[in-house]
């Protein structure tokens, strides 16, 4: 894989920061175009998703805001999104990202190519991101400059982080959707036990709230196993949703 240069890791970095204190789910995906436009210098960047039961394309965000929603250009007459070239390429189980013209040898020569080049660029980089049921999503980056190896190493290293803040966001839509949790009575946390779920609502890591408290990782997943049990969770986003609502944390 070739190697990345300082400049990447900074992009890499910025990118961790700015989801990490974004408690939006609905603007993670504005955001993460946004960062991904700058980071790989591209004319355009959109997340898109197929859904194959409906055989509709829905763009749910992109960067430049004056871009608009389109991210498979399909508009000419007999053409569906299905048939693209990249959409072909990720409903055949591919997961990685790839550059479209490594794995379509006519891509350029293509009858999508030229309206491409009119709507983000003609050179595409694609995230493809698994998730949901029967659909096929991907982030799509595009530009009339080459993408390189080093783009697709990047793009390598950025992938799990998108696939995390995805599940996330999708589990916050969920929560907030339903109706609102229940505040255990007398859940009985001690001043130890609130203190690490206060930092846990902060978005520290279990190494993290060690080092801030001098104490093991050790120590503190076992407190949050116990602040599991007495609130009645079993993960880190539905705890520190319901420590929010009944007021446990800010």
């Amino acid at each position: 894989m070739a190697q990345l240069r300082v400049r990447d890791y900074e992009h890499m970095l910025d990118l961790v920061v700015a989801v990490l204190g974004n408690a939006d789910p609905e603007s993670a995906w504005p955001l993460i175009t946004s960062h991904l436009r700058e980071a790989f210098d591209c004319t355009a960047v959109t997340f898109s998703g197929l859904y194959t039961a409906e055989r509709v394309l829905r763009t749910e965000a992109w960067a430049p805001e004056s871009h608009g929603p389109l991210a498979l250009e399909f508009t000419e007459r007999n053409r569906t999104p299905d048939q693209h070239p990249m959409a072909l390429h990720v409903a055949s189980g591919v997961t990685s990202p790839f550059i479209l013209s490594h794995v379509s040898e006519r891509w350029r020569h293509s009858e999508w190519y030229d309206s491409a080049r009119y709507h983000g660029g003609g050179e595409k980089l694609c995230l493809p991101t698994p998730g949901v049921p029967q659909a096929l999503r991907a982030l799509i980056l595009g530009r009339d400059v080459e993408f390189t190896e080093r783009d697709l190493a990047l793009a390598t290293r950025i992938q799990p982080l998108v696939l995390t803040v995805d599940s996330h966001a999708r589990e916050l839509r969920r929560l907030r959707s339903a109706a609102p949790l229940p505040v255990p009575a007398g859940h009985d946390l001690t001043p130890r036990e609130l203190t690490v779920l206060g930092l846990l609502a902060e978005g520290l890591t279990a190494e993290g709230i060690a080092r801030r408290l001098l104490i093991s990782p050790h120590t503190v997943n076992r407190h949050l196993e116990k602040i599991y049990r007495k609130l009645g969770t079993n993960n880190r986003v539905s705890t520190v949703l319901l420590a929010k609502q009944s007021g446990l944390v800010p």
